[in-house]
Parts: structure tokens; C-alpha cells; sequence
């Protein structure tokens, strides 16, 4: 059992979100959040930590540059039974985050629209949310990893009980994310393949 004491949640999708860093909160995790998330996690008076301040670097071009920081990927990857990452961590000022709590910006639901622009498809292409995802499945080990908002309750329960989440169900939940971001990036493929096949 890994116990949980610290999450980064950045979310599109905020469904069950308040719910869910209210029992984080209560449990004694600490959050860790981006802009829109974080002002959601304010506006419900539940304790975060802006990512910037965990950075020390603002985010910068409208936003497309924010979680990608040693700080939060060192954070995600470190291994933790591993001397020379622990040593690292320390001589950095780096902390582990243990659980990952990220969904992707809406670009299926923005290509939906007939009328969209090219331009807009593009900034809708979310580029530090897979790549913590993707870091936090591949270190599965010690890093709970959640893409669906309807695990949720089960996770929240799972910390309130037992403090963290298993071995197994950290791998259930790597492989889920996996999936998540080869669907995602398959939809942009996709997407840019029938635009060049429209030129």
C-alpha cells in the first residue's frame, strides 16, 4: 500500500472535482493545482498550492507552458527505492507527488463543431497533461494515476480507509491512462490527417 500524501490535480472536466479534493483535503492530503483548477478548489475554500509556487516559474504563453518543470515531472518520476533518485530529490528541493489527477483539454468535443477553426483545434492539443499522465502510469509503482472522474469515490474511499491505493490497482489505473492519451492523440491524427487530405 503507497500511502498519498500529496496530489496534482489539473482537470478540463471538473465533474465531481470539489467532492472529491474536499475528501483529499480532509484525509490530509496536500493539492497542488493549476489555474482554472485552482481557482475552482479556492472558490470551494479547500487548501491548494499554486503550481507556480511549487515551480517558482509563472505560466507562461497563454498557458501552454506551466506543469512542464522538474519540479512536477521529478516529482512524478522519481523512483522512490531508489538511492541515487532519493539523494537527487533531496539535493533539489524536490517532493514526491504521489497521486495524479489529470484530464485533458475537450479536443474531441471542440472539433465536434463544424465551424471550428484550425487554430482553435490546435490550442485545444493539450501537451503537459499527457505528459504527467503518461508519467505518472509509467511510474504506476508508486504513483496513482486517475483520467476518469468516476473512479473518484473509490479512490477517496481507498485513502480515507487504508491511507493509499495497492500495487494492482495502481497498475488497473496505469493502463487506463495509457488509453486515455492513445485515444486522445489518435482523435489528432486523425483530425490532421483529414485536413490534409481536404487541402
Amino acid at each position: 500500500m503507497n500511502k498519498i500524501n500529496r496530489a496534482l490535480i489539473s482537470v478540463s472536466n471538473k465533474k465531481f472535482l470539489i467532492e472529491f479534493a474536499q475528501k483529499l483535503s480532509a484525509a490530509g492530503v496536500e493539492i497542488i493545482s493549476t489555474g482554472g483548477t485552482m481557482k475552482a478548489l479556492q472558490a470551494a475554500d479547500i487548501p491548494v498550492k499554486y503550481v507556480s509556487d511549487v515551480t517558482g516559474f509563472p505560466e507562461i504563453m497563454d498557458g501552454r507552458v506551466k506543469t512542464l518543470n522538474p519540479y512536477i515531472h521529478g516529482g512524478i518520476l522519481a523512483v522512490r527505492d531508489n538511492q541515487t533518485h532519493v539523494d537527487q530529490m533531496r539535493e533539489h528541493k524536490i517532493k514526491p507527488i504521489d497521486l495524479v489527477v489529470v484530464n485533458l483539454y475537450p479536443f474531441k468535443e471542440t472539433i465536434a463543431n463544424p465551424d471550428v477553426t484550425l487554430e482553435t483545434a490546435v490550442e485545444n492539443i493539450d501537451i503537459g497533461g499527457p505528459a504527467m499522465i503518461r508519467a505518472a502510469a509509467k511510474n504506476f509503482k508508486f504513483v496513482t494515476v486517475v483520467v476518469n472522474p468516476e473512479r473518484y469515490d473509490e479512490i477517496a474511499l481507498m485513502i480515507e480507509r487504508d491511507g493509499g491505493t495497492s500495487f494492482d490497482f495502481r497498475m488497473e489505473l496505469a493502463q487506463e491512462a495509457f488509453a486515455h492519451t492513445a485515444d486522445y492523440d489518435a482523435a489528432i491524427q486523425k483530425y490532421l490527417s483529414d485536413k490534409i487530405d481536404g487541402c
